[in-house]
């Protein structure tokens, strides 16, 4: 899908990124990035262990607020406004779903780690409307098939790859237009992974997807549009298939994703 445009043709930014500088105390995660992540589209970031992906996801999710010692400087706007302008950091955060590498299940049911969101905004007060939504996320999240006879198990009590693709489900429980994604398929299978892989693909249409992976030939499934981060560089930002056909900027980018380091 082609990412949404305005009245002038241009792709609309759902995220603005200007010379941003992640740190950790004194020490540098990201410095100086800048790049625009548009509306619906999948937008791939790649590179070895410590260049900054993570942290940039956390910025967008505002985790800056709550980890001690992390802050970051520059410019990031979502949907026009500044993040560093929103009061309401809870309100904010109800429109990003967020999936890290390893699933964080809650000492809940299958059921209610899906429907505890919907509940706690009061989106859905009749059981009916309930159980018609965590179905419709556990399928999307390729786990219905699993669980659907044991809604009522906690869901702690799932094998890793499955209380992965719960917490896939209960971020899309909260309806956001942003979704982060971290490594997501660590924990799963690759059969598991294909099919989630064409859930994002069809949830284009619904949001826009940051996918973070070290997984380069997913990023080439996936992303429209791929930066690859060094050692806390964005070092470049293009159309993935620039990226992987030698088409890039820099030689770096073409010796990662063509697996000479990293």
């Amino acid at each position: 899908m082609v990412a949404a445009a305005n009245s002038a043709g241009q792709q609309t930014p759902k995220i603005e990124v200007r010379d941003l500088t992640i740190k950790y105390g004194r020490t540098p995660a990201l410095s100086g990035a800048s790049f625009d992540i548009y509306e619906n589209e999948i937008f791939g970031i790649i590179g070895p262990a410590g260049s900054g992906k993570t942290s940039l996801l956390r910025v967008l999710n505002r985790m800056d607020a709550f980890t001690a010692g992390m802050r970051f400087s520059g410019t990031v706007r979502y949907d026009g406004k500044d993040l560093k302008s929103w009061r309401n950091l809870y309100a904010l955060r109800r429109r990003i779903g967020v999936v890290f590498p390893l699933p964080v299940g809650l000492p809940l049911s299958v059921y209610d780690n899906v429907a505890m969101a919907p509940r706690l905004y009061g989106k859905y007060n009749n059981k009916s409307e309930l159980d018609d939504l965590v179905e419709k996320h556990l399928r999307r999240a390729a786990l219905w098939d699993e669980v659907k006879d044991r809604l009522g198990s906690l869901g702690s009590l799932l094998s890793g790859g499955q209380q992965q693709r719960l917490t896939i489900a209960r971020a899309l429980s909260q309806e956001p237009d942003l979704l982060l994604l971290d490594e997501f398929s660590i924990a799963v299978d690759p059969v598991t992974t294909m099919r989630i892989e064409d859930v994002l693909k069809d949830l284009r249409d619904e949001m826009t997807i940051v996918l973070v992976t070290n997984l380069t030939q997913q990023a080439r499934r996936l992303a429209d549009r791929t930066a690859f981060f060094l050692t806390g560089e964005c070092v470049e930002v293009g159309s993935t298939d620039d990226l992987f056909t030698r088409n890039v900027k820099d030689e770096r980018t073409s010796a990662y994703v063509e697996g000479r380091f990293g």
